[in-house]
């Protein structure tokens, strides 16, 4: 149950960071040929949302272990590298994200750290209350 729970936030806070990140950041789109929200169907953002989702669950540990060494020396700065190859990947296994160049990618990357972050702390709060 607790790994189902922990699956639905990360979309949900995926979806509100990328979201963000299709809004600011030029270079990172997700393309459709419909329109609905931001110029993107709401079920391919969806679902490029918990292919991300997935990436990050089955994916990025094995990265952050393999990388371990580099995070330690940069005192978790390293962190910002994995969740960079994480969008990377997803740019690469679907073909409705587009992410034009390494300063879109760089971009895209701080926005949805930041947001996955400030979630993730706000709800640790609200589950120990």
């Amino acid at each position: 149950m607790k790994f189902l729970s922990r699956f639905l936030f990360s979309i949900f806070s995926n979806l509100l960071a990328f979201l963000i990140a299709i809004k600011f950041v030029e270079g990172f789109t997700i393309a459709d040929g419909s329109t609905t929200l931001f110029g993107i169907s709401v079920p391919v953002l969806v679902a490029v949302v918990a292919l991300f989702t997935v990436i990050n669950l089955f994916i990025r540990p094995i990265i952050k272990l393999i990388l371990s060494p580099i995070i330690i020396l940069t005192f978790g700065l390293g962190i910002l590298v994995v969740n960079a190859l994480m969008l990377y990947l997803l740019d690469y296994f679907s073909k409705n994200v587009t992410i034009q160049g390494l300063e879109p990618l760089a971009y895209a990357t701080l926005i949805i750290s930041v947001v996955n972050l400030i979630i993730g702390v706000s709800a640790r709060k609200t589950y120990k209350d």
